[in-house]
């Protein structure tokens, strides 16, 4: 009903602008009438001085005759003007004013009954909110989830020797129930094999053994074991496993990035986006959940109302530390040279181990070249080609520092 009464006060206010103009025209045709009337009057008091200065001598008969042909002139040409005005008045302005307020609610209110939803109830926000908490509280369980998954070969095409260990453990964890270095082994490797139904039930069972000592980490990684069983539905026995990792720290990455999916499943994007911000913040280049959060925290923001710009990705690459700098306010110039060098050394060696990003090695390039070790810089150019040459825009940030050590152009 508060719609519709909003919607008949915004139809009449579009009409009254018209209404007006139409009031107005009334009123200048009032005017003109009367304007009209005080002209010939004026004219007919000026035929009758006439007629008395014709008759005290002040006028001889040819001035008075020329005068009254004057006035009388004057008195056609604003008789033919004011009634030019009453013909220029359409006479159907009033009825064509009704025909285009009928036109123009009667055609919203047909393009809403087309185009709009008339019978659908106001939703504010407390309402919403009551109907998310319905949805949380009714969604399906983890079995009832697990059952719409469509079975996998992932485990048909894992490596056997693997499987051969999941097997035995499963057959030497009957005997020995309470082995928690057994659970632990069996729940990691059931999931590498894509068994997470499994891996879950054996993760639950380290928190069983554990008891008290069970820590945030345990809970969080048996609940990312229910999600996958679940293709990635955030079940309610998932979700307590999530409260349970979250009471023991709140800050556990895994923990709130999938509470926050939880949310988002259950129509609240305002509290996704209220774990996920942040956590986005906080996180470092490695963490599994940040490109997931990338990609999706500007739609979850704009589903809650949230004017949200995503900041630039962090490349990861991590100068001096406060506390570096303050130490090396203390260094002689050697002992800074020799800082940054190792620092450098320090870099070169997680690269060459386990690799890392083309901006991380645009770094190294441009870093040997300032130290002084071109030879190397460009060795290691050399081989950052043939590792980004098939991706030509990571090969380019990496070209980036080999023009900055200057022996690229």
């Amino acid at each position: 009903m508060t719609f519709w009464i909003i919607a008949t006060a915004i139809a009449l206010l579009s009409i009254a602008p018209i209404a007006l103009v139409l009031r107005r025209g009334r009123g200048m045709g009032a005017q003109s009438t009367s304007t009209a009337e005080i002209e010939m009057k004026v004219y007919r008091d000026q035929l009758k001085e006439v007629e008395r200065d014709l008759a005290r001598g002040v006028l001889s008969l040819d001035d008075a005759k020329r005068a009254r042909t004057e006035v009388s002139r004057r008195m056609l040409e604003a008789d033919k003007e004011h009634q030019g005005g009453k013909a220029g008045a359409p006479k159907g302005t009033l009825w064509g004013a009704i025909a285009l307020a009928v036109a123009l609610l009667g055609g919203g209110v047909w393009l809403y009954g087309d185009l709009g939803q008339p019978k659908y109830e106001d939703l504010p926000l407390a309402h919403r909110i009551a109907l998310a908490d319905e949805i949380r509280a009714t969604r399906m369980s983890q079995d009832e989830a697990e059952a719409k998954v469509p079975a996998t070969p992932m485990a048909q095409q894992a490596d056997q020797q693997l499987v051969d260990l999941v097997i035995k453990l499963r057959a030497a964890l009957q005997s020995r129930p309470d082995e928690l270095e057994g659970h632990m082994l069996l729940a990691r490797n059931e999931a590498n094999i894509g068994n997470f139904r499994e891996a879950y039930l054996a993760q639950s069972e380290v928190i069983r053994i554990k008891g008290a000592e069970a820590t945030a980490e345990d809970y969080a990684q048996m609940a990312n074991m229910m999600i996958l069983a679940a293709g990635g539905f955030v079940s309610p026995e998932a979700e307590t496993a999530l409260s349970n990792a979250l009471k023991r720290d709140p800050n556990n990455g895994i923990a709130v990035f999938f509470s926050g999916l939880m949310f988002a499943q259950n129509d609240r994007p305002d509290m996704t986006f209220r774990l996920w911000q942040p956590l986005l913040t906080r996180s470092e280049p490695t963490d599994p959940w940040l490109p997931l959060i990338r990609e999706q925290i500007e739609a979850v923001a704009q589903a809650a109302g949230i004017r949200y710009t995503l900041p630039p990705a962090n490349d990861g690459l991590k100068g001096p530390s406060a506390e570096d700098m303050e130490n090396a306010a203390d260094m002689t110039p050697q002992e800074r040279q020799e800082m940054i060098r190792g620092m450098v050394e320090g870099l070169s060696a997680r690269l060459a181990n386990e690799g890392g990003t083309p901006e991380e090695w645009a770094r190294l390039i441009s870093s040997l070249a300032m130290l002084g070790d071109t030879e190397r810089a460009k060795a290691i150019w050399g081989e950052a080609q043939v590792i980004f040459g098939a991706d030509p825009a990571k090969l380019a940030v990496v070209r980036g520092g080999a023009e900055r050590a200057g022996f690229v152009e």
